[in-house]
């Protein structure tokens, strides 16, 4: 499903129009965003969490020449879904 197909659906489900719907949409993501990139995290109670981590610097190789490289340190995002989300994929 891409972000077109999730609008048509939500709009559908709570009828609502598709220019609201996803305004409502696009105001959820940056909320996430905003709030993952300065290390806060999302909890979503059944859904699952948004956080950050940190992925440390390490050296690396390069397959075409063998060299050895740094690879800088970044920050990460996670998601965790949540105990009904897993049910709910699982079936139980």
């Amino acid at each position: 499903m891409n972000k077109q197909e999730l609008i048509d659906t939500v709009s559908l489900q709570a009828s609502a129009s598709k220019l609201q719907t996803s305004e409502i949409l696009d105001t959820l993501f940056d909320v996430i965003k905003n709030a993952v990139s300065k290390g806060d995290s999302i909890q979503l109670i059944g859904f699952g969490s948004f956080s950050s981590g940190t992925r440390a610097e390490r050296i690396g190789r390069n397959p075409k020449t063998g060299e050895t490289i740094k690879i800088p340190a970044v920050k990460t995002i996670k998601f965790t879904a949540g105990k009904a989300f897993k049910d709910a994929v699982n079936r139980r």
